[in-house]
């Protein structure tokens, strides 16, 4: 048996309760018993001390202590009636005692004396016990024709000991076995109250990440055990489902990887073999492993800068920032861009929207939602840019002309190494990042983001800030550089 398990000291306590309980029980029952007795034995005491009184005020002023014993032995009968009486005439005049009991419970001659207190009304009966004959007492005083007596009568308190100490032997030899049977009972009960438990823990252990599909036994009992169960199964979901996004985010890694690695690869091994090449040559073999080197550095610093925001140790401090001035000048930036591509920039709804955030990466969002914009927006298309502010917070809105998304794929934009058009981007350069990016940026912020989109129309991103206090004055716009490259997503 484990002294330190939980079922142990559960039964434990069971047990001590129930056995307190048990000798609280006990002890009631005993004292109980003891004062019922007690007082029954004072009543009875009570009828035939006033029936001896009631001899003594009813005989004449002349009556003879004779006559008065015959009386009182006709009447109560004290031998027989196993009862001890002594009148005495005030001060120390013995009139009459009775005779030892039938049943030799004790010895007359021996009984002291009753102390009268001197305080109080003579006549208020005391009621004393004489333990060494085992008698209840009564004393009262009467006051009569012929004199003052003083009326002693007892009875026998042995059978009520002996009924006491009957019951005291009983408790003895019971409240051990009731403590028994409750410890056993109580050990039993709490194994098979945690018997579900045993078997959510024998499950758990079988458990591995091949398997994260099983689930705990449910126990339908409406209480906690209930709720940790489902609870387990819940968290169990959630684990299975951030192991196969981790797998694929792994598998999707590996092979957005080989593929610049293997042009790298395949260009560099023929350098190798060919010993004759011209300059010209030579500069176009370099440069395309140059190009890949750069997608491929491209591919790691996206990884990398998702990796620190799933771990959130990148965030800066927060500050101020005017969404409009922050928008207004990242779009200056990429102008450049757009002009080559023949794409019109509208930002002629940027409003005053003050947000808290890391400028930094408030930035970055503004960047790679453009960036995607421009590149998949045809020639002569615009895009524009809107910030608004209300009593909810702060909206930035990135809308294009461009070819738009499939309805189908909406759903899965923001999943890294997405892409609507798998040729199309992977020429563009694109990893399938960007978004992805953008999405984490915004939950550490506390952002939602959602698009709406409509094929050959164009797309529109929004991100809705919530209301935060400002607490630092905003810093100027477009001074601090993001510190990772643009991930282009799919479009």
């Amino acid at each position: 048996m484990n002294h330190r398990s939980l079922a142990f000291r559960l039964g434990l306590w069971y047990a001590l309760l129930l056995s307190a309980t048990f000798v609280l029980v006990g002890a009631a029952m005993y004292f109980g018993l003891q004062h019922y007795l007690r007082s029954s034995l004072r009543d009875s005491l009570s009828r035939r001390s006033e029936q001896v009184e009631r001899i003594l005020q009813e005989s004449p002023a002349d009556t003879v202590s004779s006559a008065v014993a015959r009386e009182i032995e006709t009447r109560v009968a004290p031998e027989f009636n196993n009862r001890f009486v002594r009148v005495t005439r005030l001060p120390e005049t013995l009139v009459y005692r009775s005779n030892p009991p039938a049943d030799r419970s004790f010895d007359p001659s021996a009984v002291r004396p009753i102390a009268r207190s001197t305080s109080g009304s003579a006549a208020d009966p005391v009621i004393e016990l004489d333990l060494e004959q085992h008698l209840m007492i009564r004393a009262t005083t009467v006051g009569t024709g012929s004199g003052t007596f003083l009326v002693e009568l007892g009875i026998s308190v042995a059978p009520i000991e002996a009924a006491l100490d009957r019951l005291l032997d009983l408790l003895a030899v019971l409240l051990p076995v009731l403590i028994a049977c409750a410890a056993a009972g109580g050990y039993w009960l709490v194994n098979r109250a945690l018997r579900p438990v045993d078997r959510l823990s024998r499950t758990a252990e079988h458990m591995s990440l091949q398997n994260l599909g099983q689930r705990l036994p449910v126990v339908h009992s409406g209480d906690a055990l209930e709720r940790l169960s489902m609870s387990f199964n819940t968290m169990l979901g959630r684990l299975r489902d951030s192991l196969q996004t981790s797998r694929r985010f792994l598998a999707d890694a590996s092979h957005e990887l080989r593929t610049p690695l293997t042009v790298i690869k395949g260009e560099l091994e023929e350098l190798t073999r060919e010993s004759r090449l011209t300059e010209a040559e030579l500069r176009e073999r370099v440069g395309s492993v140059l190009e890949e080197v750069a997608r491929l550095e491209h591919l790691v610093s996206g990884l990398l800068v998702l990796s620190r925001l799933d771990a959130g140790g990148t965030q800066g401090a927060w500050v101020g920032v005017d969404l409009a001035e922050l928008a207004s000048n990242t779009a200056e930036h990429m102008r450049l861009m757009a002009e080559d591509r023949g794409i019109e920039l509208d930002l002629s709804a940027l409003n005053m929207a003050i947000v808290q955030g890391d400028q930094a990466r408030l930035k970055q969002i503004i960047v790679n939602l453009l960036d995607n914009a421009i590149r998949f927006t045809p020639r002569g298309g615009t895009v524009s840019l809107r910030t608004a502010s209300d009593e909810t917070g702060s909206v930035l809105e990135v809308s294009d002309t461009g070819v738009g998304i499939p309805e189908a794929s909406i759903a899965h934009v923001f999943d890294r190494f997405f892409r609507v058009d798998q040729g199309r981007s992977r020429e563009d350069g694109g990893a399938g990042l960007g978004l992805s990016i953008v999405k984490s940026i915004c939950s550490a912020h506390g952002a939602e983001i959602d698009v709406t989109s409509q094929l050959n129309s164009g797309s529109c991103f929004r991100v809705r800030f919530p209301r935060r206090a400002i607490t630092a004055a905003p810093g100027t716009p477009g001074t601090q550089q993001s510190d990772v490259p643009t991930s282009d997503p799919p479009h």
